[in-house]
């Protein structure tokens, strides 16, 4: 097997990095504060980049399994993507009662109004034979009694190269909810200091329908600089969720010429 220098030395690094750290937990009952505090955020820190690289790892592992398309995207897609909190497992699975603005995984946040945090937002494995995606989103709303309710995903900076007005953005999705619920979609585009949205209507869902849902977002109707472009997230927005629980079994983002008349 032909030696590599540099992969070798690295190994040795992070090996002898996982040996300190062993140490210092042993000896951190008899560290002074000072030192321990400054070691704590460390560790923080470095705990921080492992999740997200175990997250992208597993997101490898298990999506070479499963599929990862959706059938008849339309003609010239150059760019297709599913949010990796539904292709791969996460460590932290779940979040109850969570303030405004916690984030699920590297890429998804949830945003609300509700004072008393009524409610849970969860990972679980889709089960059908029908599903795409290894794993669903379940949002579970207890009581609630805000205004305002979305889950936010952000997409990734590979969805901005070469984006122009001349495309449209596709979403496919899948979703179904214990009791009838009305929801949006929305795609903010930022472009230097102003953001620019799309609002479209997923539909009025129904108890027991799991039917699949398709909105287009068709940029040519929204006034973005092009040459500014920094960040693009959608919003799934729940009018009155009151006492419901919505499962999220499929989302899948897509990009393509719009026709030109």
């Amino acid at each position: 097997m032909k030696l590599r220098p540099r992969r070798w030395l690295a190994d040795r690094l992070r090996l002898h990095g996982c040996g300190q750290w062993d140490a210092l937990a042993e000896r951190a009952g008899a560290l002074p504060p000072g030192r321990l505090r400054r070691l704590r955020d460390e560790g923080r820190a470095l705990r921080r980049d492992l999740d997200r690289f175990i997250a992208r790892a597993q997101l490898r592992l298990d999506g070479t399994g499963r599929a990862a398309d959706v059938p008849h995207l339309p003609p010239g897609t150059d760019w297709r993507w599913r949010p990796g909190v539904l292709l791969a497992r996460l460590d932290r699975p779940g979040i109850a009662a969570p303030d405004s603005g916690t984030r699920l995984g590297e890429e998804t946040g949830l945003w609300h109004d509700c004072v008393s945090r009524a409610l849970v937002l969860r990972q679980l494995p889709n089960r059908s034979a029908a599903d795409l995606a290894p794993y669903g989103l379940q949002l579970e709303t207890m009581g609630f009694r805000g205004s305002y309710l979305s889950i936010a995903i952000d997409l990734p900076p590979e969805s901005l190269a070469g984006l122009t007005r001349g495309h449209i953005l596709r979403l496919d999705s899948v979703l179904s909810v214990e009791r009838p619920l009305s929801i949006f979609a929305r795609l903010n585009i930022g472009h230097g200091p102003n953001t620019d949205s799309a609002l479209r209507h997923l539909g009025d869902f129904r108890p027991d329908e799991t039917t699949p849902r398709v909105v287009e977002f068709d940029l040519h109707y929204l006034d973005i600089n092009e040459r500014r472009l920094e960040k693009m997230w959608l919003d799934l927005i729940f009018e009155a969720p009151q006492m419901n629980a919505a499962r999220i079994r499929d989302l899948f983002l897509s990009r393509h010429p719009r026709a030109q008349v």
